[in-house]
């Protein structure tokens, strides 16, 4: 379906849910990882050191590309491992066309080429952008001190109540690396609770089109 803001989503009927917000696709993606994610680790981080970057709910590839783009006007290095139990299709990849949308379609062979690149390996896109996508289930990742932001952009808490616990974000907190960021839409105060009890240090920061506020979280230590 299309949002707000021209850009599309998928909707899931059984559920009624859908990928991204229908009040902007495009909007929110750039508002919370992009702006409040991407940007503000790249003024924190060494130049000279690649962002390694972890998504949640890798989905239609949308943080993807724009994280991509981002990276080429800023001259920034960057390692993107993707996390989706359920990847989509061909077709509902292509329905997106968000190679076209972004940046006026100069992107929309990149964006091909990663929904081309296989699972589970390390896909050089270019010299200084590497994608890694892995299909897994969120509970199942084991990773330790390898990531400088994540990407939280799982389904909300109505539907899937289980990927916004206290247990998903010891994983989360484990994952990164000190000074890490996680950044998302959600903003709830359970959700909030949860990241704080696991040791993050959690901002709530104004939203994307249709929200109030959204969460920005620091691993301290």
């Amino acid at each position: 379906m299309k949002t707000a803001d021209g850009s599309f989503t998928i909707h899931l009927p059984d559920i009624n849910e859908h990928y991204h917000s229908k009040h902007g696709a495009l909007q929110e993606a750039l508002h919370v990882f992009i702006d409040k994610g991407l940007n503000h680790k790249k003024i924190l981080q060494d130049k000279n050191h690649p962002i390694n970057i972890l998504e949640i709910g890798f989905g239609t590839g949308l943080n993807a590309i724009l994280t991509y783009s981002f990276s080429k006007k800023k001259d920034i290095k960057i390692r993107y491992t993707g996390v989706e139990a359920y990847p989509v299709s061909k077709e509902e990849w292509e329905a997106m066309d968000y190679g076209n949308l972004i940046e006026k379609g100069i992107w929309e062979t990149i964006y091909e080429k990663m929904y081309a690149c296989k699972w589970e390996e390390y896909c050089e896109i270019d010299a200084s952008f590497f994608l890694k996508k892995k299909q897994l289930r969120f509970q199942e990742i084991e990773d330790v001190n390898d990531y400088d932001l994540i990407y939280f952009d799982a389904f909300g808490a109505r539907v899937q109540p289980e990927l916004w616990t206290e247990d998903i974000f010891k994983i989360m907190y484990k994952a990164m690396k000190p000074k890490g960021v996680l950044v998302t839409y959600a903003a709830k105060g359970s959700v909030r609770r949860a990241m704080q009890a696991v040791g993050f240090e959690v901002e709530r920061l104004e939203g994307p089109p249709g929200k109030r506020e959204m969460l920005r979280a620091t691993k301290n230590e």
